[in-house]
């Protein structure tokens, strides 16, 4: 079986149970997700990107990042690289997160969840909406420049 190359493709491909928690999420970045980035497939999963017409100056070659969302063999992923690129975003993040009561199960980079009951969604689109285009490659600048 090939790798998926669209959105659509890669959510047929997963079980009933996941595709239903992978689509909710997704519903959810996508109605907050600030303008100029683009979803995709990347990395084997659907991401969420500042397509190279935008900012071609990877390291790379490839878009930047800004989000992604996978699911795992044993869990769902929701990678935020803005809130694990900022110690501060990443504190409100965990500690908001904390706040709702649900456990936090947080990766090097990613937040992790078996179903979708166990992610604050309100949390999720608030850290989706909080990095504009150019505030996010603003930061990836100054952090390729350390």
């Amino acid at each position: 079986m090939s790798a998926p190359t669209t959105v659509e493709e890669y959510l047929t491909g997963l079980d009933d149970d996941r595709r239903a928690t992978i689509a909710a999420v997704r519903d959810v970045v996508v109605a907050h997700l600030p303008a100029g980035y683009v979803e995709g497939i990347g990395w084997g999963m659907i991401s969420y990107d500042v397509p190279l017409e935008r900012y071609p100056d990877t390291y790379n070659g490839k878009p930047l990042m800004y989000a992604a969302l996978a699911a795992q063999k044993r869990y769902c992923s929701l990678y935020l690289t803005t809130v694990y690129a900022d110690p501060a975003r990443r504190d409100w993040f965990t500690e908001r997160y904390r706040a709702t009561g649900k456990r936090v199960d947080m990766g090097k980079s990613c937040v992790r969840f078996r179903t979708l009951d166990d992610l604050p969604l309100d949390l999720v689109a608030e850290a989706i909406a909080g990095t504009g285009i150019d505030e996010f490659v603003a930061a990836y600048e100054a952090g390729r420049r350390r």
